[in-house]
Formats: C-alpha cells, sequence, structure tokens
C-alpha cells in the first residue's frame, strides 16, 4: 500500500484493491482520531495533481461543516472524489456522480459517511416543511419510519439515541438506493472491482465507525 501523503498516480490507483482503498480510509481516520495526520505540502499536490486526477474513492457525506471528509480521513489532494449534500441522500446527480469516480475515473470504493446529530436526520424525525428542504427530507423519511422506537423512547429530534439510529438507517438506505438505481455500479461492485460501504462519524470523538 503506497505510503500516506504520496500523491495519487494512475499506477498507484490502477494497483490499488477495492479492499485496500478501504483500509486507507480506515487508516486515515485512525490517525485523526490519535492526533497523527499526515504532514502535507498542499501547494506542491496542487501542482503535482494539475495535469491529471486518480482519486481512489468517492465520499457521499453530509453539508454539516464539522465533517470535512479530507481531513477526518486525513487524504489530501487529489486522493478521493467528496460529494455532500444534506443527510448524504444520493439523488440521480449524485448517482451519476460516482458513476463517473468508479467507471470513468477509476476509484475503487464507495463511501456513505452519516454522522451523529444530524440535522437534516433531525429535521426528518419532525417532518420539518421548510422550501426545497422539503423535499429533500421527504427522501429521509423512509429511514426514519423503517427506525423503530425502543420502549419509552419518544419520536423527537431531542432523542439523541433514536436520531443517530435514524442515521445509521438512512447510511444503509443510501446505499442500497445507489446500488438499485445505477447498474453500472452494482455491475462494478459485483465483479469486484469496487466496494460500497457505509460510516458514521462520531462528533465528539472524531472516530468513524465502518458499515460493511
Amino acid at each position: 500500500m503506497m505510503a500516506p501523503g504520496a500523491v495519487q498516480t494512475a499506477d498507484s490507483q490502477k494497483a490499488m484493491t477495492p479492499a485496500e482503498g478501504l483500509q486507507r480510509l480506515k487508516d486515515g481516520n485512525a490517525r485523526f482520531v490519535n492526533g497523527l495526520a499526515t504532514s502535507r505540502d498542499y501547494l506542491e499536490q496542487a501542482s503535482a495533481t494539475a495535469g491529471g486526477q486518480y482519486p481512489f474513492a468517492i465520499i457521499l457525506g453530509c453539508v454539516d461543516s464539522r465533517v470535512p471528509v479530507e481531513v477526518v480521513f486525513d487524504q489530501g489532494i487529489g486522493d478521493v472524489f467528496s460529494a455532500r449534500v444534506a443527510g448524504n441522500i444520493a439523488p440521480s446527480d449524485v448517482v451519476g456522480s460516482m458513476e463517473f469516480a468508479t467507471a470513468a475515473a477509476g476509484s475503487k470504493v464507495i463511501l456513505v459517511l452519516g454522522h451523529t446529530a444530524c440535522g437534516a436526520v433531525k429535521g426528518a424525525v419532525d417532518d420539518v416543511k421548510l422550501g426545497n428542504l422539503t423535499g429533500l427530507l421527504d427522501q429521509i423519511q423512509p429511514a426514519v419510519k423503517a427506525t423503530k422506537l425502543k420502549a419509552g423512547e419518544k419520536k423527537t429530534s431531542k432523542n439523541a439515541a433514536y436520531v443517530d439510529r435514524v442515521a445509521t438507517t438512512n447510511v444503509k438506505a443510501t446505499m442500497d438506493h445507489i446500488l438499485a438505481t445505477s447498474p453500472t455500479i452494482a455491475g462494478l461492485v459485483n465483479e469486484g472491482k469496487v466496494v460500497i460501504a457505509g460510516g458514521i462519524y462520531d462528533l465528539e470523538s472524531g472516530k468513524v465507525s465502518f458499515i460493511n
């Protein structure tokens, strides 16, 4: 496996297996959590990648400002594609972007990343109505309905444990949606050329719990 901080090249991307790519994300998050983030010269990386990009993964995350994916996975310029939308849902344009990242640009990993205390999930739990946000939150409603309340719990955004369980359900639902709506990605996964995984980022600890 290439060293952390090394610039991705066509050769390193081609040589990396999907399993190695996923492990690279796990290792990067471990470095972040332990305060061992890689020292990088970002201007040098910008120059090195100006002629082409060979990311090994595409990460679909939430727009939350506290979850910058390159930082929490200790990755540099040119390492990962980043797609961000509130509630880490995957409408058709996001799925199309994933098809570009994998089938056209050679990425080996698709990661759907949710997080604790997600505002979009809270909005869906409370059935918030607000302009265009209403339609976005409607796409999280199936995860709300699929997540059962435990004894004594109430369906409210103030129920932090329930919100986080809905976030996990939503990540899994997004993964299923990607495979169901993209024969291209489903084919790559079935052929072992791409792996799709999920994760929940803990806002307090910085740790990602992976969902395979």
